[in-house]
Formats: C-alpha cells, structure tokens, sequence
C-alpha cells in the first residue's frame, strides 16, 4: 500500500509547499508596500532587531528545540526509510505483476469472455492442453482437411523456454501449426503491452517447482527447479505404460529398450514434453509418419544427429538446456532459441534413453 501512496503523498506535499511560498510572497508583498517618504521608518533594515536577552531567552530555546526536533526526525526517519524501503519495492512490484497478469487473464480467455480465446485451444484458464478444431493443408496436393490439433499445455512453458523466448513465439507464431502470430510485430492484433500481460499471466499459472535456490523466491520460474514428484511420476508411469506396449508390439525385447522411443513420443500433459510434437510430421494431429524424419523441427533419421552431434556430452547438453539464440551448438549449428530444454521436466537418465534412442534413427 506505501508503494500505491507515495505518488499521492509526494503531490500534496509539493501543494502544501507551494502555497505555502505563495503565502509568503503575498504577505511580504503587502508588509513592504510603503508611503512615499517612509523609506527610512519602514524598511527592515532601518528597523532595530531584537535585544540580547529577547534573542537568547524563550526565543532561542524554542529554535533550539526545534533543531533538535529535526535532528531526531531525521536520525529516526532515514534508517526507517532504509529498512522499509527494499519491501516497498517489492510489493510495488508485486502488484505490478498481479496487475498485468489480471490484464492477461482477461486477453487469454474464450472469446465468448472477451479475450483471444488462447483458452479455448490452450484447455482453459489453466492451460492444461486440449484437443482444438483445425485445418491441415497437403503442401502437394494442397488438400485440406480437418483435424483435432492438440495443443500443448502452458502450465509448464517456462520450463522449457524463457520468457523471451515465449514471447517471440507469441509474436511471430508458430509455422506450420494452427498457432499464428498475435504480435503485431508478426502481423497479429496485440501490441507489446498486451504480449507482456499474456506472459506475466502464464507466468503465473505455470505448476510450482521443486529444488530452487534460497535466492530464487518465486518457485514456478526458477532456473534451478525441476518438477515435483508428482508430475515427475506421471511422467515415468506414463513412458513406463507406453514402453510395454512398444514391448508387446514386438518392437523390443525389454522396457528399458523400448524406454527411449516412449520418452521421445511421450503424451503426458498433452503433448507437453514429446520431442515428436515437433520432430515428427502429423503426431500433433493423430497422424504420424516415420519418427524423427522432421516437422517444425529438423530431421534426424539417416545419421544426421550424429552429424551435428559427434560428442554425445554436447547432444546432452542440447536437449537439456535447449537452443540459444545466436550461441552455436554441435558442430556447424546456430540456435534460433525455438529448441526447447528439458533439463527442468526429464531427468538425466531419462534425457541419455532419448539420446540413444535419437542417435539410433
């Protein structure tokens, strides 16, 4: 609330100085004005001051006291200031961010409610993933047909990106997916203000984190977190699930061979932490081709992650932290900052099966 006042406080504090000073201006104005002749009898400097004992009696002690008054506001009122300062700031803060998340929610919601319908596709206010109405067009043919696209959940989107890099998504859109671009730096309809609102509502919508740092107070964004054991146990029933039906297709003999195709085409969360949401055309969509052979992400088969990959470490490290923007990575390559990281949703483990799994297309 101190952080909502100080404006107010500071401007009725200019207003009381400045009519003070008018005050005072006016009313030496008026004591000055004299008759013509008078010069001698009515200017101050003509007049005789005070004697001694009037100024070094009452007059003197209440100066004085006056003095020190000030002395102990200001021995009083900066250490004050310096100890409720750093809180002021960071409620002010606060209260910005719940203020543009409160604006994002309402641009996020269906467009039944006023917004963007981000919600209508996302599943929700909180974007846990759904299923959404869209169109797919044959590049060849140029046919169309309809589709049920499942879109991802955002409750863990910072995981995997940062918040920069969630914006440009927002700007520019997604290529090649019923996501299109709501920046009006890509040709959408919201402007910047606007794209800030909708991430700090992501933000703060995203699932809290385990294993933040002491210094990192909010537990949905820290870089150090990873998510908690909940989620990190559907993760694993769930590749787990999917494993023995790959073992029971024949595919492999065991579930810890088959574990690295379960990860890479894993489903939890809608789709939240596949690597074949982008890596194999149609898996959006209920309709995929061969793994790995490319969508919105390059293609892998044919040798060509060890290509780019010749050292494992440098493979490992790309899919946990993910593309950074301008940084190169593996042998010739130069990050977009569109790769996602991993680091925060798999375990190392589970990244090293992917790996195997990856480098064996």
């Amino acid at each position: 609330m101190l952080g909502l006042a100080t404006t107010s406080i500071a401007w009725v504090l200019f207003a009381v100085i400045l009519v003070g000073w008018l005050l005072y201006a006016f009313l030496n104005r008026s004591s000055a004005r004299a008759e013509l002749g008078s010069e001698i009898e009515l200017a101050p400097n003509r007049k005789p001051y005070y004697s001694d004992d009037e100024l070094e009696g009452r007059r003197l002690t209440r100066f004085s006291l006056f003095n020190v008054a000030m002395l102990v506001v200001l021995a009083i009122g900066l250490p004050l200031y310096w100890v409720f300062e750093p809180g002021r700031q960071a409620d002010a803060q606060q209260g910005r961010d719940n203020r543009f998340a409160s604006w994002g929610a309402a641009l996020f919601a269906t467009t039944a409610d006023g917004g963007f319908n981000c919600a209508g596709c996302h599943g929700g206010m909180k974007a846990t993933g759904a299923s959404a109405a869209a169109a797919v067009v044959d590049p060849l043919t140029g046919d169309t047909k309809a589709v049920q696209w499942l879109a991802p959940a955002l409750d863990t989107v910072l995981y995997r990106y940062s918040e920069s890099e969630v914006k440009y998504i927002l700007n520019y859109g997604r290529p090649f997916s019923p996501m299109s671009p709501w920046g009006t730096v890509g040709g959408g309809p919201m402007n910047y203000q606007q794209i800030d609102n909708l991430v700090a509502y992501i933000k703060s919508i995203q699932k809290p984190r385990i294993g933040c740092a002491p210094t990192e107070k909010d537990p949905r964004v820290c870089a150090s977190g990873t998510l908690n054991e909940v989620d990190s146990k559907t993760i694993a029933d769930d590749a787990a699930r999917s494993a023995q039906n790959l073992v029971d297709q024949g595919k492999y003999a065991t579930v810890d061979d088959a574990m690295g195709e379960a990860l890479f085409t894993l489903d939890t969360a809608s789709g939240a932490y596949s690597c074949a949401r982008c890596h194999t055309k149609g898996w959006s969509y209920g309709d995929p081709g061969e793994n790995g052979q490319g969508a919105f992400g390059w293609n892998l088969t044919g040798g060509s992650t060890i290509a780019k990959f010749p050292n494992d470490q440098d493979m490992f490290n790309f899919i946990k932290t993910g593309s950074v923007d301008g940084q190169k990575y593996g042998t010739q390559g130069q990050g977009s900052g569109k790769m996602p990281g991993f680091g925060s949703m798999l375990t190392d483990e589970q990244i090293r099966q992917i790996m195997k799994y990856v480098r064996s297309l």
